[in-house]
């Protein structure tokens, strides 16, 4: 495996994976406080943003500014290719974990 990513920044990627064209930074942290059930700062969520953007796993732009954010633009996120290899070699890599557990893993 070429990159190694943290949990976290999995969970990130994965994120803005799924709300696609909406994916800006309040609207990532709301969906992962929802899906696990934390309350992360918005602070630990923009640093990883920029860590993942260093790696070159994101890529972001700034949309229009509005009215409802007082003329502020959000900051939209899309995965890039070598964000899009790594989590699939994450994924291969949890399928093979998975599909050779030794230890029974259902309750």
């Amino acid at each position: 495996m070429k990159g190694y990513l943290g949990e976290f920044e999995e969970l990130v990627l994965l994120t803005i994976a799924n709300l696609g064209s909406e994916a800006y930074g309040l609207g990532v942290l709301r969906n992962i406080n929802e899906r696990t059930n934390r309350n992360l700062s918005i602070g630990s969520l923009h640093s990883t943003l920029t860590r993942l953007e260093e790696k070159g796993y994101l890529t972001s732009y700034k949309g229009e500014p509005t009215n409802e954010r007082g003329g502020k633009r959000k900051r939209y996120f899309q995965l890039t290719n070598s964000a899009r290899s790594v989590l699939q070699e994450m994924k291969s890599l949890r399928d093979e974990l998975w599909n050779g557990a030794q230890t029974e893993l259902s309750i």
